[in-house]
């Protein structure tokens, strides 16, 4: 049995004043991505200069105007990528770069010589502040975590009389979720006393859920009693730095910017520390769901996808939300015929609000294809035949053969296992309508529809279990007088035409047209479906009477 008992629920916030419950997100908060730094130093084999210029450009690209790129006095490879960012001129001037530093002298005087030429620049100075940490990590009292905070102020204010750039400051208790309230309000108050508003840019103080440890509505609490409490809020530019312990880590930036929180620093498709980062696409996305303008530029997730496992060399869950391989597809049969439906209805009555069951989102917004949309296993159900036939081959099976034809594809699955791709799909579709020849077999066949009395004559030459006929007949209309024929040189074969229908392939003057025949064995009872396809339709509808009688009567 699990020892549960070896551990203790972490504290909840007495806040009855909180408002963030009955507020909704209404716009998209400013995104830092920290790919380059907290997501860098989670890789098993972190980027070299080359893979970092590629996220760069790529971060850029989708319109990330915060960048931290990495902690320059701690390590080489990052002191010498952003040189280069610099010698190339590769930084925009609307982009602000931050760079990480711990507290201490040498290191931001090593990085103020980092950033030397960037033109806007967050310097982002952290320390521990949590109370487990105080204990048993640094073994400080209060006053001395708070001094480490404020001398490092003090520190970044002396660098930056040398520096020409626009510098920003902001400041992070490292393991806020884990410090008490009162705590890291009185040291973000310290920090903010010290800087005394050295220039003109808003303070950020980011707020990080460094390791997850309690429900998301707890971290809410927190972000918003901060939020209330700090002095000249106006002045301040709340940030939460969100990780995924328990699996919330989207929940809980969502309730964070209910909360109060404007900005999110977080990473693409959540890498990170243990268990990640926030994923920032995740959450823009869901902005994007709810008809919200997301501010970054991610149309197309297959390019995000394949720069992020190539630069980051990790694979991305087929599950993963947006972005991963199956999360627009649906193989469970009353989801496929939900889809199939959904966007049908869609289509008939021109909405231009997306509605469809089971995709919250249309997939072709972020550069996803409808093929996969629906995916056929044994699992699978007429909807989803019936959808892959329509989508991609162009043909509308009637609902009563949709049935028929989903049984021909569940046995196929049900030997050879998996999953059944669309082209084999199409492939048992003609050995079941087209391709049968047996006991009938078309070989010519001529229909005079002139006929003062409006009757039609049919003039057929067929193989009957290859034996050649000829026959010749009239009736009041192509397929009544077909039977007559038939039925001349083969009297057992007894049948009934109980549905027809027929719809155009594609469009043009080569357009083809596919037709329907539900045929019923007068005998037996018997129902099943032919399907012909012809430049002509009255061939077409010949042609789908064949293939009946040959499902019919093998």
């Amino acid at each position: 049995m699990l020892n549960y008992k070896r551990y203790k629920r972490n504290p909840v916030v007495d806040f009855p004043e909180r408002t963030w419950p009955n507020k909704e997100i209404e716009k998209a908060p400013i995104w830092c991505s920290v790919d380059l730094r907290d997501g860098n130093q989670a890789l098993i084999e972190p980027m070299n200069v080359e893979e970092k210029m590629e996220m760069f450009e790529l971060l850029l690209r989708l319109g990330f105007k915060e960048i931290e790129i990495g902690f320059p006095a701690a390590s080489q490879i990052e002191y010498d990528f952003l040189r280069k960012l610099v010698k190339e001129n590769k930084i925009p001037e609307d982009v602000k770069v931050q760079v990480l530093c711990q507290c201490r002298q040498e290191l931001i005087d090593r990085t103020f010589e980092a950033i030397e030429g960037i033109k806007n620049v967050v310097f982002h100075i952290y320390n521990s502040t949590s109370t487990l940490q105080r204990d048993v990590v640094f073994n400080k009292s209060r006053k001395e975590i708070i001094d480490i905070a404020v001398a490092g102020t003090k520190m970044v204010m002396e660098g930056m009389k040398n520096f020409d750039g626009n510098v920003q400051l902001e400041y992070s208790p490292e393991s806020f979720t884990g410090t008490e309230l009162d705590f890291a309000l009185e040291i973000c108050t310290a920090v903010q006393d010290a800087w005394d508003r050295a220039n003109d840019n808003p303070i950020i103080f980011n707020l990080p859920a460094t390791v997850e440890m309690n429900t998301p509505n707890v971290y809410a609490d927190q972000i918003e009693w901060m939020s209330t409490h700090f002095k000249d809020r106006d002045k301040v530019i709340l940030s939460v730095h969100p990780h995924n312990d328990r699996g919330t880590g989207v929940a809980i930036t969502e309730l964070a910017l209910l909360a109060g929180a404007d900005r999110v620093e977080g990473t693409l498709l959540g890498n990170g520390e243990r268990t990640g980062n926030v994923d920032i696409l995740t959450v823009a996305y869901n902005m994007f769901s709810q008809g919200i303008n997301p501010n970054l530029n991610i149309e197309n997730i297959k390019e995000i996808v394949e720069i992020y496992e190539r630069c980051c060399k990790m694979e991305v869950d087929m599950r993963h939300p947006y972005a991963g391989k199956l999360v627009f597809t649906a193989f469970s049969g009353s989801h496929q015929d939900a889809i199939n439906k959904g966007v049908k209805a869609l289509k008939e009555r021109g909405e231009e609000i997306w509605e469809v069951p089971y995709l919250p989102i249309d997939p072709a917004d972020i550069g996803r294809e409808y093929e996969p949309v629906v995916r056929i296993n044994s699992q699978s159900g007429k909807g989803g035949v019936a959808f892959v036939m329509d989508t991609i081959y162009g043909y509308k099976i009637p609902k009563d053969m949709q049935r028929e034809f989903a049984d021909v594809i569940q046995k196929i699955s049900e030997k050879d296992g998996g999953e059944i791709k669309p082209e084999r799909v199409m492939s048992a579709f003609k050995e079941q309508y087209f391709e049968k020849k047996d006991p009938f077999e078309l070989i010519f066949v001529d229909v005079d529809d002139r006929s003062i009395n409006d009757d039609t004559k049919v003039s057929v030459d067929f193989k009957y279990r290859g034996e050649s006929m000829h026959s010749e007949a009239e009736g009041n209309g192509p397929i009544d007088a077909l039977k007559t024929a038939i039925r001349q040189c083969v009297p057992d074969v007894d049948f009934s035409v109980e549905d027809y229908s027929e719809h155009s392939l594609s469009q043009g003057s080569h357009a083809k047209a596919a037709a329907y025949i539900k045929m019923k064995n007068v005998i037996t009872n018997q129902i099943t479906y032919g399907v012909g396809v012809s430049s002509n339709i009255t061939r077409a509808g010949i042609r789908g009477i064949f293939s009946a009688m040959n499902r019919l009567f093998s």
